[in-house]
């Protein structure tokens, strides 16, 4: 090789590594049989507050991980370069300063003779769009959270409590184990909204909704707005003693709110009646059917008085 050609090859070699050094990518080099780092652009230190210098093995990188990403990202990479497979990773880097920066790192195997010789890669700053993802994942959660809630008294919602109604009852099933409902309507509500108006009306149903919820009280209990001023309580391995027991509460802790019911022709103070149901299902049952047994002695609790509670037998 002439001198020419040799002088031509150090000055597109310059050329190649300021063009690296001056884009946001950050490239990088390890020899595999050392696991050194052969090179670093100087744009880690920017980022990181790490210098070039301090980078000298893959110990060094794994180090420089958060906690709760190396196990993962480590194993992940060893075996896909092991295998030969270009890759790529993302977790949070740690800056010298002690924070941490979302990092991803793009992946080449270099082979020479067949076996790995070394790796190649760039370093991506990606925390804006990290940010992004996470602020998207956490609006996609408030909008499923939303979709399963009553937007007025903020309980489930009758969507909500089919799905729930349907997993508990194969669970139910499943194990031979009750599964309870109890069904419940406020007592001359129409008269209630005439009486006081329909915003009063409104906090009437959260206050109803709260104290309910109050009652219901265990992990698995659900409480939703069945529609209009009727509610429904989902009491999973709950007996029919137990369920009943549920229900005098739900009706009591109402009454005892003391809130005036002026047009009411029970009490002065507004009530509920409500129907109580239990099942050990079988493949014959449906849940439909439970549903439509339970409405029906809540509307007997309302042809019989009102402000009671009516037990299946």
């Amino acid at each position: 090789m002439s001198t020419l050609e040799k002088a031509e090859m150090v000055e597109d070699s310059t050329v190649y590594k300021t063009l690296l050094e001056s884009t946001k990518a950050i490239p990088w080099r390890i020899d595999w049989n050392t696991m050194e780092f052969t090179y670093i652009g100087p744009q880690i230190e920017e980022l990181l507050g790490w210098t070039q210098q301090s980078w000298l093995t893959v110990d060094d990188w794994a180090d420089r991980m958060h906690d709760d990403d190396r196990e993962r990202v480590v194993n992940f990479c060893v075996s896909q370069s092991q295998s030969g497979v270009d890759h790529e990773a993302d977790y949070r880097a740690l800056t010298k300063d002690g924070g941490y920066v979302w990092i991803r790192d793009v992946v080449h195997v270099v082979r020479k003779d067949g076996e790995v010789d070394a790796l190649v890669g760039f370093m991506f700053d990606i925390s804006e769009r990290k940010e992004t993802e996470q602020e998207l994942i956490r609006l996609q959660k408030e909008l499923e959270e939303l979709s399963f809630k009553d937007g007025l008294t903020g309980v489930a919602n009758r969507r909500m409590f089919d799905s729930n109604l349907d997993m508990e009852w194969a669970n139910s099933r499943r194990h031979q184990r009750p599964v309870s409902l109890i069904m419940l309507d406020i007592d001359y509500f129409k008269e209630y909204n005439d009486q006081y108006g329909h915003l009063q009306g409104d906090d009437c149903l959260r206050r109803v909704a709260a104290l309910l919820e109050g009652v219901a009280a265990r992990p698995r209990d659900l409480v939703a707005r069945f529609g209009g001023e009727e509610f429904v309580l989902v009491l999973p391995e709950t007996d029919a003693k137990a369920a009943a027991k549920v229900a005098e509460r739900c009706r009591r802790v109402i009454l005892d709110a003391q809130i005036q019911h002026d047009q009411s022709e029970v009490s002065p103070f507004l009530t509920v009646s409500l129907g109580v149901g239990t099942i050990i299902p079988t493949t014959q049952d449906k849940p439909s059917f439970f549903v439509d047994a339970v409405d029906r002695l809540l509307y007997k609790a309302k042809q019989t008085g009102r402000n009671c509670v009516e037990l299946s037998e």
